[in-house]
């Protein structure tokens, strides 16, 4: 898929920025927008010179305010938004994502930019969780990890009462890493994007998976050791020996492990 129509993607040396493109329907996540996510996402993670994403809403008003359904259709599974699956593609990518909140983050739009590394947030951006208010409720990637964010206290305050909080309430309550002025926003996101692409993408990946290993399981730990210390391995002199002596039908010489 790339023939986007809810997104659109654009490169700037190692750093990609996703744009959600629906500013007239709030940005909110339709069936068609979480594919074209997990689509871009997935190609972010396999191409080599993209070293760190910025992900960000169209317009001045809306990051993203949350899950689109259509009322007149019945309920079954295929009416359930794929969006675990952009959640889970942004979790595990062994690059750093960046959020730019340029204004309501709301239901799983707040969840969206909790689960990306970072949040710059511009002055007016908007924070909330309403899923109770609207009878719904996410009981994954929303509570989990905003409760590692912002304590269990808050996440139950922000799931329970649904208010709303500002930028600097967000920045106060470790919500958001820094609040800058709207008009700064894609500028220092990008900023930031781009000084995490100096540091080393081992480290960045395996710090990644860390932070997150509590709640990935064995498919965190599986990703970590293929993106991460695999690739890595397949380059030594020890890989390429136990190779060699297996096409060769003799034993493995240990001292060419190292030299």
């Amino acid at each position: 898929m790339t023939d986007y129509t809810d997104i659109s993607v654009m490169t700037d040396g190692p750093v990609l920025t996703i744009t959600l493109e629906r500013p007239d329907a709030g940005n909110k996540l339709r069936t068609r927008t979480c594919l074209e996510l997990s689509d871009a996402l997935g190609r972010f993670r396999l191409d080599p010179a993209l070293r760190a994403a910025v992900l960000t809403g169209a317009g001045d008003k809306f990051f993203c305010i949350g899950g689109e359904h259509d009322e007149t259709t019945s309920f079954d599974q295929s009416q359930v938004l794929p969006i675990i699956d952009v959640y889970q593609a942004i979790d595990t990518v062994a690059k750093p994502v960046v959020a730019a909140v340029n204004g309501f983050a709301v239901g799983g739009g707040n969840v969206l930019h909790t689960v990306c590394d970072l949040t710059i947030a511009a002055e007016h951006a908007v924070f909330r969780q309403v899923g109770p208010l609207v009878g719904s409720f996410d009981a994954g990637y929303g509570t989990w990890y905003l409760e590692d964010t912002v304590g269990r206290k808050r996440a139950k305050e922000m799931w329970y009462l649904n208010r709303k909080y500002t930028a600097a309430q967000a920045l106060a309550m470790g919500l958001v890493n820094e609040v800058v002025p709207a008009d700064e926003l894609s500028a220092r996101a990008a900023e930031v994007a781009r000084e995490m692409t100096t540091r080393s993408p081992m480290a960045l990946g395996a710090l990644k998976a860390a932070f997150s290993a509590r709640h990935n399981g064995v498919s965190g730990q599986a990703r970590l050791a293929h993106d991460q210390y695999l690739t890595v391995y397949l380059a030594t002199k020890e890989a390429h020996e136990v190779n060699e002596s297996f096409a060769q039908r003799r034993a493995p010489e240990p001292q060419r492990f190292w030299t």
